[in-house]
């Protein structure tokens, strides 16, 4: 028993290309976070190099503002490696996210072009939205550690300024 597809109509043509535009739109938008967070991550990776011979000349001086600044040196470090953590468990979810979208694009073609269940473009879906969720709760987290950071420099500054 043979199973004919009927053949397409501007109608379901036009419908099935309209439900494929909302995965491409969070497409450009997981596309346009993982940029911005690769930016980001590059930032705080180049923090932490940027501190190395800084600690080191402290490490040499032995006075006792040396010390207070290694000090406040080894905080920043320990909150740029939390960041470039956090960023790069960031950008891996957003890439998750960018595949589930493609896929759920994918899948909403083969599903107008032939049987294939319905549910699975959603459950694709549905799981790239959580994966952007959760990119997105972390990345407001690391940009709070950010400001943190540099509060705590900006408080240096002014405890050595005075």
């Amino acid at each position: 028993m043979r199973v004919t597809v009927p053949a397409p109509t501007l109608t379901s043509t036009v419908n099935v290309l309209s439900t494929m535009i909302t995965p491409a739109v969070l497409i450009m938008a997981c596309g346009s976070l993982i940029l911005t967070t690769s930016t980001r991550l590059i930032r705080a990776v180049d923090r932490v190099r940027e501190m190395e011979p800084e600690i080191e000349k402290l490490t040499a001086a032995g006075d006792q503002r040396a010390a207070g600044k290694r000090e406040m040196i080894m905080v920043q470090l320990d909150r740029a490696l939390t960041r470039a953590r956090m960023l790069q468990r960031a950008l891996a979810l957003l890439y998750g996210a960018l595949a589930f979208f493609v896929g759920t694009s994918v899948a909403l073609g083969l599903s107008a072009l032939s049987n294939l269940a319905a549910w699975i473009p959603l459950v694709l879906g549905l799981i790239g939205a959580g994966l952007l969720f959760s990119a997105s709760v972390m990345l407001i987290f690391e940009s709070r550690i950010a400001l943190a950071a540099t509060y705590a420099e900006t408080d240096y500054i002014r405890s050595i300024s005075r």
